[in-house]
Formats: structure tokens, sequence, C-alpha cells
């Protein structure tokens, strides 16, 4: 298994595992496992690559298995749920800051080939995503469908995020979640 920042040459194989997992194409038998709620064009896998490094990727013979995405909050402001947070940002506080755009990124989505699924490889993409934005940014912060279930789990039980604010978006229920970039998943400094 290779972990590594994502290039140019990697975009087919991100796209590939993304629309096997996300929610406009996601198989139905698979939703029950999680899903990936944003859309992603080749245009913006670009501009994630090369200007904010923020594509992680995961490979195993050759092969994308795994991704995080992670950018500034400038990255994701097109979106409109993304604005909505960002909006929200200065009521929040996490580990004895308020949120900003400045002291915050969001992480996420993540997407992992079923195949690979509980063999610790979110863990460790996880980590070495976290890793990569650590330098620019001390928090951490994404959102997770309510009915994401599997998602949650994750997210709360093994990758140790807190949940900072429930909020209703477009008709749908999300939960808010954080961590600090400086901690492992075990709250010991890196």
């Amino acid at each position: 298994m290779e972990f590594k920042l994502a290039g140019l040459e990697d975009i087919d194989g991100v796209l590939a595992l993304h629309r096997k997992y996300q929610l406009a194409t996601i198989a139905e038998e698979d939703k029950a496992d999680g899903f990936v709620t944003t859309a992603f064009t080749r245009e913006q896998l670009i501009q994630l690559i090369e200007q904010e490094q923020g594509l992680s990727i995961a490979t195993h013979q050759g092969q994308v298995v795994a991704y995080v995405m992670a950018a500034s909050w400038q990255f994701w402001a097109e979106w409109p749920i993304f604005s909505y947070m960002i909006a929200q940002l200065p009521t929040l506080t996490y580990a004895g800051r308020q949120l900003s755009t400045e002291n915050s990124y969001q992480y996420g989505p993540v997407c992992l080939d079923k195949a690979y699924r509980g063999s610790g490889l979110l863990e460790r993409i996880f980590d070495f995503s976290r890793e990569q934005m650590a330098p620019r940014y001390p928090v951490l912060v994404t959102f997770i469908n309510r009915i994401n279930t599997r998602s949650y789990a994750a997210h709360t039980q093994k990758l140790g995020l807190e949940v900072i604010q429930e909020f209703e978006f477009n008709g749908n229920q999300y939960l808010e979640l954080a961590c600090q970039t400086t901690k492992s998943r075990n709250s010991q400094p890196i």
C-alpha cells in the first residue's frame, strides 16, 4: 500500500473510485455501507491537487483504493453547503479556539473501496491526510449526513472526531465534527 499526495496522473483513478460510491451513482445495495454526497469534476480535482495539495490517495498494485480530500474553506466556498458552514464558523469553538477560515479546513469526503474496509486503511489514510494539512491548520472540520451511520461511526469511534454542532441544510440533517490536527487519534502529540 502506498500513500501519497495525488498528482494529475491519478485523477482518473480517483474519479473511478468516486463514481462507485457517490450518492448519485452508487449501487443501491452499497448505500448502507456509506456514500459520498458531493460530486466532483476533473477541473475541481486539478485545482485541489495544484492549488491546495489536498488530495491524498492510497494505491494498491497501481489502483487508487482510497482517497481523502482536504482543502481551505476558500476552495469549498463554491458549493452552497460549504458557504453555509463558512458563515457558521465564527459561532463555533473547538479545543478552546473560535473557529475561522484561517485556523480550520474542511476534511472530506473520504472514500475507500469496499474491499479494503475494516483493514485499518481508513485510519492510515486519515492520518496521512491530517499530517499533510497540520502545518497549515490546527483544526480539521467536516460534516456527515445523519443517515450515513457507517461514516459517523467510523469518524467518531475509529478516528476520534467530536460533534461540534448539528445543522439542517437543503432538507437534510447533518452532524458537524472536528479534531485537532496536531494530535494523533489516541490523543498523543505527534
